[in-house]
């Protein structure tokens, strides 16, 4: 197996286990195993160090405010950015399909395949690993920073965009889940009664796809 030295160099860690690395890169499209169940663990993993890391840099911080400053930092497009930035698609085993449609730059797979990087270096290394990965590779976006200029999640936004307009809130509703239990793809709506609209959008957590949702909504509602 050939271990992907550059990239644990990017991210701070060698793995005792080449297997796990190599697990976090692979696409469902490719084989088994892949990296939707480490996927799973490293969302989990992602939040806590997050969270733990603004908790300890910023004391004056009310809970409010870390959790959307938390939810901004962590969402799709930032985690997708990150990845970008380590050149994670160069590494990406995917299907011949899958990478003829530029799957290795997709947003949604470059983000789930960050947070597989994390599941793995948390199995290989413990958290205090995870841990250090998390912040070596949120470096620049933990130390610059600014608590009053960080963008609002799509949720928030929507729901101030209706406030200001005096328009009842959203439904958010699991229409489908796909995959296993371990790895779930959930695919949420978003509607609302008026204007009557709706938009879907889909992710490994409820909470993601809610996001996507959401921002989708908003679109059409600006549009």
């Amino acid at each position: 197996m050939i271990r992907p030295a550059v990239l644990e160099r990017r991210i701070g860690h060698r793995f005792q286990d080449p297997a796990l690395l190599a697990q976090a890169l692979t696409h469902r499209s490719f084989g088994s195993p892949h990296y939707e169940r480490l996927e799973f663990l490293g969302d989990s993993v992602l939040g806590c160090a997050v969270t733990e890391l603004l908790f300890q840099r910023h004391p004056e911080l009310p809970e409010g405010k870390l959790s959307r400053i938390r939810a901004g930092l962590i969402r799709e497009e930032s985690l997708a950015r990150i990845a970008r930035e380590l050149g994670v698609a160069a590494f990406l085993r995917l299907d011949e399909s899958t990478a003829r449609n530029e799957g290795a730059e997709r947003p949604s797979i470059l983000a789930d395949a960050l947070e597989a990087i994390y599941g793995a270096v948390f199995l290989d290394g413990g958290y205090g690993a995870a841990r250090e990965v998390v912040a070596r590779t949120f470096g620049a976006s933990l130390s610059q920073l600014d608590p009053d200029s960080v963008e609002k999640d799509a949720k928030t936004r929507l729901q101030e965009y209706l406030q200001a307009r005096r328009r009842a809130k959203p439904a958010y509703r699991v229409v489908a889940t796909s995959g296993a239990k371990q790895s779930l793809t959930f695919e949420v709506e978003c509607a609302l009664e008026e204007p009557a609209l709706k938009a879907l959008g889909s992710g490994s957590s409820r909470q993601r796809a809610e996001q996507q949702a959401a921002g989708r909504l908003l679109k059409l509602l600006e549009t």
